[in-house]
C-alpha cells in the first residue's frame, strides 16, 4: 500500500476499524480504558483536523443561512426527546432504560457529527456551526427538557461547559483554520492525513466508552438496543425530511439529518451516571457506537452523489 493511498484507505474502512476496535475494548476493556483522561484532547484534535479543512469564507455563507441553523437546533431539541419518550413506550422499556433513552435525546449534537459531514460530503461549515450553537444552548435546554419530561432536575454547570466548548471546539477549530489561511501551500501535503486522524481519534473514543461501560453492555437487553436504533434511524429521517420540507437543500437537509440524529452520547452517560444510576447510562453508551455505524453507513451512500 502507497503511504498517500492510507488516508482514503482509512476513510473507506473507518465502520470497520471502529467495530474492530469496539469489539477488543469489549473484550479486553483496559486496551483502550487509557484513553479516557485524554478524551478532551481527542475531541479537540477531530475540531483542529476539521478547521484545516475549512476556510473562513465559508462560514460567512453560513451566515445568510441563519434560519437553517435555527431549523436544525430547533429539530434537534424537539424530534429526539419526542422520539424518545414514544419509543420508550411503544417497546415498554424498563423504566431506568426510558430515562437514559430521554437523557440522551435531551442532549446536544456530537463532535463526531461533522466527520460524518464531511465524509458524507455535506455541508460541513453548517455541521460545525449547528454543533457549536446546540452545544452552547445545551446549558439551559438539557436541564429543561429532562425536567419536563422526568420532573428531575439535573445540573450542567454553565461556565464550566463554556470553557470545555471553547478548548475542545472553539480554540482548535481557530486555530485550524488560521493555520490553514498563513501556511496553505506548506500545510497542503499534510492536509490530506487530517480527517485520517480524526476518523482514528473517533474509533478510539468509540472504543474507550465502549470499554468503560463494559459490565453494562454485556448485560445488553434486545429491546434497548433496538430503541436506540429507532432512535437514531428516525432523527436521521426526520431531519433529512422536514428540512427537505422546508426546502432546505439536498446537501444541507443531509447536514441536519446528520446533526439531529447524532447526539452526544458522551454527555448522556456523564449525566445519567450522575443523576440517574449507572443502568440508565445503557442507551448513551449504545448510542456511542450506533450513531457512528449508522452515519458511516449514510455517509459512504452519499459521499458519490453531486445533488
Amino acid at each position: 500500500m502507497k503511504i498517500d493511498t492510507i488516508p482514503y484507505y482509512i476513510e473507506k474502512n473507518f465502520l470497520l476499524i471502529a467495530v474492530v476496535m469496539s469489539a477488543v475494548a469489549l473484550a479486553y476493556p483496559p486496551s483502550f480504558t487509557w484513553v479516557k483522561p485524554h478524551i478532551p484532547l481527542g475531541l479537540g484534535v477531530i475540531m483542529f483536523g476539521m478547521g484545516l479543512t475549512l476556510e473562513f469564507g465559508d462560514f460567512a455563507q453560513i451566515l445568510r443561512k441563519w434560519p437553517v441553523v435555527g431549523l436544525g437546533m430547533a429539530l434537534q431539541y424537539i424530534i429526539m426527546p419526542i422520539l424518545a419518550v414514544v419509543i420508550s413506550r411503544f417497546l415498554g422499556l424498563p423504566p431506568e432504560i426510558a430515562v437514559g433513552m430521554i437523557v440522551v435525546g435531551a442532549c446536544p449534537g456530537g463532535t463526531a457529527s461533522n466527520v460524518i459531514a464531511y465524509l458524507a460530503k455535506a455541508n460541513v461549515p453548517l455541521s460545525v456551526t449547528m454543533t457549536l450553537a446546540s452545544t452552547c444552548i445545551a446549558p439551559l435546554l438539557t436541564p429543561a427538557i429532562i425536567y419536563l419530561l422526568l420532573e428531575r432536575q439535573v445540573e450542567i454547570e454553565f461556565w464550566a461547559m463554556v470553557q470545555s466548548i471553547f478548548w475542545i471546539v472553539v480554540f482548535p477549530l481557530i486555530d485550524g483554520l488560521i493555520l490553514r489561511r498563513l501556511f496553505r501551500h506548506r500545510l497542503e501535503p499534510f492536509l490530506r492525513w487530517f480527517p485520517s486522524l480524526s476518523i482514528i481519534v473517533i474509533a478510539l473514543l468509540i472504543a474507550c466508552i465502549i470499554g468503560l461501560n463494559q459490565t453494562t453492555l454485556l448485560g445488553l437487553p434486545a429491546m434497548a438496543l433496538l430503541a436506540v436504533v429507532l432512535h437514531n434511524t428516525l432523527g436521521l429521517a426526520a431531519g433529512y425530511g422536514l428540512a427537505r420540507a422546508a426546502r432546505c437543500s439536498r446537501r444541507d437537509a443531509r447536514t441536519l439529518a446528520i446533526e439531529v440524529g447524532m447526539q452526544n452520547s458522551g454527555l448522556g452517560v456523564a449525566l445519567a451516571v450522575k443523576h440517574f444510576g449507572a443502568a440508565s447510562a445503557l442507551p448513551g453508551a449504545l448510542f456511542s457506537l450506533w450513531h457512528n455505524i449508522s452515519g458511516v453507513t449514510l455517509a459512504r451512500r452519499w459521499r458519490n452523489r453531486q445533488d
